[in-house]
């Protein structure tokens, strides 16, 4: 059984090593506890003991263990209250009403990464779980028209396409009319494979200059069928910046697992709330930690995960992922 003493310690060393990324005194933990050097000494060595904390090999002072962290977070830790210049930045995104729910969420874990120095990923629906619901245009200036897809799953996509000077409007608006009529319900990730077999051997019935408006709307199909693999990484390379990682040959091996999605998708979420994975259990690295949560908004469901070092300020991103979470229902 760990004593309050014992707690009291344990969360000083972790939150200071947060901090610092350097091994914590006992002398520093007593002028914060206020106790003797001979009482933290012996209360350290128990906490070691207990495979709670453990030795730095090349510094004085001890480093909490990965299950000194998952003691912690289980425990010790209490959620940190989001500073004002965070939720300002949040909240910039949010109330941009021009940017649709994918865009928020990926500018929203842009932002945690800028601001954390963490790699944020998010894991979208892919794209056989969403079917077109409709396809707009909107005719800009010149060439310029700009193609709005949506699903059924209330993902919204632009894309501006540039025609030549003498395609005529109607004949854009008949191409938008056919595709509508004919491939409205399927799978975006089957949509291109339908325009070539469904669409494309009768649209010369119907559009004189079927040739380039099919291909560019073929082409935008088929790029958003590739974006809709949905994940998006924020500050992939961030884990670079984090002092425990100056060793390049364990850099490559992380960021290598950063291309492996399975890795992080397959730790399981639960629907509610937030789930925590230190080292071992994360599957990517020892030396890593991964915060995940998953959102449902409208249909759509997805995972936005925080990947730092053990070391990570878990108070803070907790904190972060709940108020991304409460707000992206909003859009």
């Amino acid at each position: 059984m760990i004593t309050n003493r014992q707690k009291e310690i344990l969360k000083v060393i972790v939150e200071e090593y947060i901090k610092t990324a350097k091994p914590v005194s006992s002398n520093h933990i007593c002028r914060k506890l206020k106790c003797s050097s001979a009482t933290i000494r012996n209360e350290m060595a128990k906490l070691e003991d207990r495979h709670l904390l453990e030795k730095n090999h090349f510094a004085s002072g001890r480093i909490p263990s990965e299950e000194g962290y998952k003691y912690y977070v289980e425990n010790l830790m209490k959620p940190k209250n989001m500073t004002g210049e965070d939720m300002l930045k949040l909240q910039t995104i949010f109330k941009n009403s021009s940017l649709d729910l994918t865009d928020t969420i990926k500018k929203s874990i842009e932002i945690v990464s800028e601001i954390t120095n963490y790699t944020a990923v998010v894991l979208g629906t892919s794209s056989k779980d969403n079917r077109l619901k409709k396809v707009e245009i909107v005719p800009l200036e010149e060439n310029k028209i700009l193609s709005i897809v949506i699903t059924d799953k209330g993902i919204v996509q632009h894309k501006i396409l540039y025609l030549p000077q003498d395609i005529a409007t109607d004949e854009v608006k008949k191409t938008v009319e056919l595709i509508n009529k004919l491939v409205v319900g399927t799978p975006i990730n089957e949509v291109s494979e339908k325009l070539e077999y469904e669409v494309k051997p009768i649209i010369k019935s119907y559009v004189s200059q079927y040739e380039v408006l099919y291909n560019t709307f073929y082409d935008a199909f088929h790029e958003f069928t590739e974006n809709q693999a949905n994940v998006h990484f924020g500050g992939r390379n961030n884990i670079l910046k984090q002092p425990e990682f100056s060793n390049i040959d364990k850099v490559k091996e992380i960021l290598g697992k950063f291309e492996n999605i399975e890795s992080i998708s397959k730790m399981q979420e639960d629907s509610k709330g937030i789930n925590i994975y230190i080292g071992s259990e994360t599957d990517l690295s020892e030396d890593v930690s991964v915060i995940k949560t998953k959102y449902n908004i409208d249909g759509e469901d997805g995972t936005i995960a925080i990947i730092g070092p053990k070391r990570m300020e878990y108070d803070r991103v907790v904190t972060l992922l709940d108020y991304i979470r409460d707000n992206l229902g909003g859009k």
